[in-house]
């Protein structure tokens, strides 16, 4: 799975996902994307699962680029701990993802292939996507 070799600092803030994506909302190198809708903080776990959905549908025939990367580290404290005593260990890395972000690239394979595996790819994932072609990217 996807995680930082080594970041500045161990634990980080929850945070808000506020506002559009600044970039990374254009294709820069499939044909083919998949494009987040909602803001919303993706999983290393749920990146690798959409991955493997979407080169297994493509039959490894065409090329996939993941434009997300998981940086922030999500501490939880375990089960039946009272409150209080510090914040929790780092337990799983996510990634925050904003509206218009380009998550995935696709390319090498045939329109119907790519969008029928980006939408078995998108049912990995915990927010609303759009596929996207280099055809329709002024829409």
């Amino acid at each position: 799975m996807l995680a930082p070799k080594r970041t500045k600092h161990r634990k980080a803030h929850k945070g808000r996902i506020h506002g559009l994506a600044k970039g990374g909302d254009d294709l820069n190198f499939g044909t083919f994307g998949l494009k987040a809708l909602a803001p919303e903080r993706i999983t290393a776990r749920q990146i690798e699962a959409a991955r493997r959905v979407i080169t297994r549908h493509i039959k490894r025939a065409g090329r996939v680029w993941i434009r997300i990367f998981p940086d922030v580290p999500v501490s939880q404290k375990p089960a039946e701990v009272r409150m209080g005593s510090g914040k929790g260990s780092p337990e799983f890395w996510a990634c925050r993802v904003k509206p218009g972000r380009i998550m995935f690239e696709l390319d090498g394979v045939p329109e119907d292939i790519a969008r029928r595996a980006f939408e078995l790819g998108s049912a990995k994932l915990p927010i609303a996507t759009k596929f996207i072609s280099r055809a329709t990217r002024g829409a």
